[in-house]
């Protein structure tokens, strides 16, 4: 996720890094390059320079202060302002009423169907009872996809593939909602492949005849400054209350993040990428900053960790742990945790000074998958008893789970590793580091 545009402004940095203090020919020399980095990422030249024109005000107002240099002041006030430029804080997400309604529109394409199932499975996991309905009177395709979507994550879904009138079947829906006390209704819509007045006087009667808590506006991040136009027409005639940010695990040069608010004054309210459900991620615009400045995400793999995370569950293990007990049905259940979690090298670049190093490396959703194999080719027997696995044990583990002997060994001797420093993490002071929050 813009891995461009980090690396520019990284390399923008350097101008300042080692200097005894800012002045302001290495401040306009900086300025120059960040404005060069924000334009090539596809952010309006304006915007880059209204927001360049900022940072080189507030640096050339700044005293360095003595415990900071001046390259870490600058990065401090380039974080502070893209955070601003990004809409400062994140925005609350309105689902008020009985039912409460959503409504999604975008452009065909940009992934509203696919954002109108994750919404409603992260509804789900806030303990709401979300009905989808297929609003998109023009693709038989667009219907049969939310009823695949609505049965994976078991979510009822309201279509009425005879009604050739979306207002019609978004009131209906409506209606069924309320019969069946489902809370909130998504309504998905119909697109275009441009934007045109028939879709936007369907999806603006529509808004009128349900009265929407939300219109939440979706876009394709990798189209660039055609996102912030397109943005801006839909704005214009729908006024919508926010921004939806979807595919941002492609190759997007990240214009279309930092230019939609500035453009348009609505929020981001949540950003999307994969095809997996669960990942959806309410947008924060300071956390954002962080990652485009290769700062890392720690608050949000955290809020990922504790979401997949079991206290009961947890509390038996620490008991495991401590008596030394910790086996390999414990460890893949902890696999299955850490899955659930999302994208293996998104995660990792949200540790703090990762980003950077895993940007390169090919790390696949199925990282596991070996791993998971080997524990999968153990008796149940052996699996709560690790230590009973003989030579004769591991060679059928090998040929069972497809790995050669080596790797079965290796895989026994990381886990054994990995028992002892998780026995010295739990005699730490304060309890050691499982189940705490």
């Amino acid at each position: 996720m813009f891995e461009s545009l980090s690396e520019r402004l990284e390399s923008a940095f350097k101008n300042i890094k080692g200097q005894g203090r800012i002045n302001e020919l290495n401040i306009a020399n900086t300025v120059k390059d960040i404005r060069r980095a924000l334009v090539d990422a596809d952010v309006n030249y304006k915007i880059a320079k209204d927001f360049t024109d900022k940072v080189k005000d507030k640096a050339l107002g700044e005293k360095v202060l003595l415990s900071v240099s001046p390259g870490q002041q600058m990065v401090k006030i380039v974080q502070d302002e893209l955070t601003e430029l990004m809409g400062g804080k994140a925005s609350e997400f309105n689902i008020t009423g009985t039912p409460a309604v959503i409504l999604i529109a975008g452009l065909q394409g940009s992934g509203k169907t696919t954002f109108s199932g994750k919404l409603a499975n992260y509804l789900k996991s806030q303990k709401k009872s979300p009905l989808l309905v297929a609003a998109d009177i023009y693709r038989p395709a667009a219907i049969d996809q939310l009823h695949v979507l609505g049965e994976q994550i078991q979510v009822d879904v309201y279509s009425d593939r005879e009604n050739k009138d979306a207002v019609s079947i978004a009131k209906a829906a409506i209606a069924e909602a309320k019969a069946k006390n489902k809370n909130v209704v998504i309504i998905d819509t119909a697109g275009r492949l441009a934007v045109d007045e028939v879709m936007m006087t369907e999806v603006a009667n529509i808004k009128s005849a349900v009265n929407p808590t939300e219109i939440l506006f979706v876009v394709d991040s990798m189209t660039g400054q055609d996102a912030v136009n397109t943005a801006k027409a839909f704005n214009d005639r729908l006024d919508f209350s926010g921004v939806v940010l979807t595919k941002l695990d492609g190759d997007t040069r990240g214009g279309a993040a930092i230019s939609i608010q500035y453009t348009v004054d609505k929020p981001i309210k949540f950003v999307s990428n994969g095809e997996k459900m669960d990942a959806l991620d309410v947008f924060y615009p300071d956390r954002m900053a962080q990652r485009i400045l290769g700062m890392g995400d720690i608050t949000t793999l955290v809020e990922k960790a504790q979401a997949q995370f079991d206290e009961e569950q947890a509390k038996k293990l620490e008991k495991k742990i401590r008596k030394n007990q910790f086996d390999f049905e414990d460890f893949l259940q902890q696999i299955q945790q850490i899955k659930k979690m999302g994208n293996m090298k998104d995660l990792l670049g949200m540790i703090p000074g990762l980003g950077k190093q895993v940007k390169d490396l090919d790390i696949p959703d199925d990282a596991f998958k070996g791993i998971e194999a080997m524990i999968h080719s153990m008796t149940p027997e052996e699996r709560a008893n690790p230590d009973i696995i003989n030579p004769s044990r591991k060679n059928r583990i090998a040929k069972g789970s497809g790995k050669k002997l080596e790797e079965v060994n290796a895989f026994m001797k990381q886990f054994e590793q990995m028992k002892q420093m998780m026995k010295m993490m739990n005699k730490m002071p304060m309890g050691g580091m499982m189940g705490r929050r």
